[in-house]
């Protein structure tokens, strides 16, 4: 190769031009697409709208699938911006790798602080929900008798964490039970403000259960906690996305969440909220080059990752905003109050998940009375292609039903119309 034509290959690769590759709209062009199609000008009161909104996803053929709760899927569109980020990568790996993307990283962590009002300095792009509670737990230097507060609705990830990194050091973790169907948000704070004690250092709560969708008060909590020198840390997994959350307005000291269920992002990323002020307790689960940074840049210091990921969470958001965060906050609800509506006075049907919307969202949980919960769950998989979650813990022995946008009214129907069919 010439000087000359090295010059020119080289320039090429600088600009990105690499062949005839394909290569992410990474920003106006993807928002264009998506204008275009009518998601940031349809009526969202309209049930074409959804349709529309639904036509974005690729979910199989067959499939009703209502186990959002469990894992999400990405727009047609998100997976292709995602394999051009891949394509890229691939094209030119070390440039990609280490600082080709620095700016477009940022950016992206710029998107998620906004959709959840806060300083993108008080944002690490992460893995999942898992790894952020890992990090909490495993940073504190709690004490002999200390005390961690974790309710008895809590994930098994928001629990093992503090079980092998606090537990086995003589810490004490105690475990208030919540009520599966709380009559107010009083009721809840108030379970978690009884289980205070002098020796309480860190209050571990669930936004959103995943048992029975029960939302829990981490404002109120937050409030109560910090009066009595008590840090929050949250779970977020199943509430990202799923309606409007101010982490300001929680007054939380840490939030965690898993952006792969509720607000489409390819798989294995997640995102972690950390107040400015509450930065000082955290201590990286990983370190490498570059471990003295004292921004929260520290907490992601994975040196190789799966960067087109990241910037496909960028591309997620950005489809969370085309359609907007107070119309999917009011759509969440409507769909919820749609499906109790068709079930709530059937003598066949106990719901249980709270009624209120202070107290539950998306995910409802429904006991087809009289039939154990893993056959109905079967014969709706077998019979209907109905994909959703049994949940057995609490006593519930009932179906967790997720009700993302990509959910119909018509498809609640379908689902409604085959519960009452299982249920003779």
């Amino acid at each position: 190769m010439t000087a000359k034509n090295r010059r020119t290959f080289l320039k090429r690769l600088g600009q990105g031009a690499l062949g005839s590759m394909t290569l992410p709209a990474f920003g106006n062009t993807l928002l264009e697409s998506w204008k275009t199609e009518g998601l940031s000008t349809g009526n969202t009161n309209s049930e074409a709208y959804w349709e529309l909104v639904k036509s974005q996803f690729n979910i199989a053929e067959g499939l009703s699938y209502f186990n959002n709760g469990s894992l999400g899927a990405s727009s047609t569109k998100i997976q292709q911006e995602t394999q051009g980020f891949r394509n890229l990568l691939d094209g030119f790996p070390s440039k990609y790798m280490w600082g080709g993307w620095a700016d477009e990283k940022e950016s992206v962590r710029e998107k998620v602080a906004d959709l959840f009002a806060v300083s993108s300095e008080e944002i690490a792009l992460v893995h999942n929900t898992t790894e952020s509670m890992n990090l909490i737990a495993r940073s504190f230097d709690l004490q002999p008798g200390d005390e961690v507060i974790l309710g008895n609705h809590e994930h098994a990830s928001g629990t093992i964490p503090w079980e092998v990194w606090q537990e086995s050091k003589g810490i004490k973790l105690v475990r208030p039970e919540l009520p599966i169907l709380p009559k107010s948000v009083a009721e809840l704070t108030l379970a978690y403000e009884k289980a205070i004690t002098s020796k309480t250092k860190v209050i571990s709560m669930c936004h959103l259960v995943n048992t029975n969708g029960m939302l829990l008060p981490v404002k109120e909590v937050s409030k109560m906690a910090h009066e009595k020198g008590v840090l929050v840390a949250v779970d977020g997994a199943q509430s990202a996305g799923m309606f409007t959350i101010d982490l300001k307005d929680l007054e939380c000291d840490f939030y965690a969440a898993s952006s792969h269920k509720w607000l489409f992002s390819p798989k294995g990323v997640g995102v972690f909220y950390a107040k400015q002020e509450s930065q000082q307790y955290l201590k990286p689960l990983m370190v490498a080059r570059g471990y003295k940074d004292k921004s929260i840049r520290r907490l992601e210091n994975y040196n190789t990752r799966n960067l087109p990921e990241v910037l496909g969470l960028g591309a997620s958001i950005d489809f969370h905003n085309t359609i907007g965060d107070a119309v999917i906050h009011q759509r969440s609800f409507e769909l919820k109050s749609y499906f109790r509506s068709k079930i709530e006075n059937d003598k066949r049907f106990t719901l249980k998940s709270p009624a209120s919307d202070s107290l539950s969202a998306a995910i409802q949980v429904v006991e087809v009375n009289g039939k154990e919960v893993k056959a109905v769950k079967q014969k709706l998989w077998d019979d209907y292609g109905i994909d959703c979650r049994p949940m057995s813990s609490h006593g519930l022995n009932a179906l967790r039903l997720s009700f993302a946008i990509y959910i119909t009214k018509k498809d609640i129907d379908y689902l409604v119309s085959a519960l009452k069919e299982v249920a003779v």
